[in-house]
């Protein structure tokens, strides 16, 4: 079981790092709604740093906590409009 936690730990954490590298705010800067989208990335890049730091000191479900919630603020602004992001592939769950 450890080895399973493990595994998915380390997948949805590269999961996180990808997902940040492929979004980029869609709304037009200097608009509320680019705020709210950089605050969606801000935190979704903090739980990535949280969840490193949990890895790091071996606390493997507080670091798989961190990498799916951060990934969820990401997709969660992706489908509603908060962020360009790749149509296909296993990023996000945006058709």
């Amino acid at each position: 079981m450890a080895a399973d936690l493990e595994e998915k730990t380390d997948r949805y954490g590269e999961l996180l790092a990808e997902a940040l590298e492929a979004a980029t705010i869609a709304p037009p800067e200097g608009t509320p709604m680019a705020e709210a989208a950089a605050d969606c990335y801000e935190m979704a890049s903090s739980y990535l740093e949280d969840g490193n730091h949990f890895r790091e000191q071996a606390d493997l479900v507080n670091a798989l906590a961190s990498f799916s919630y951060g990934h969820a603020w990401l997709d969660a602004g992706a489908r509603v409009g908060l962020f360009d992001v790749p149509r296909e592939g296993h990023l996000f769950t945006v058709e």
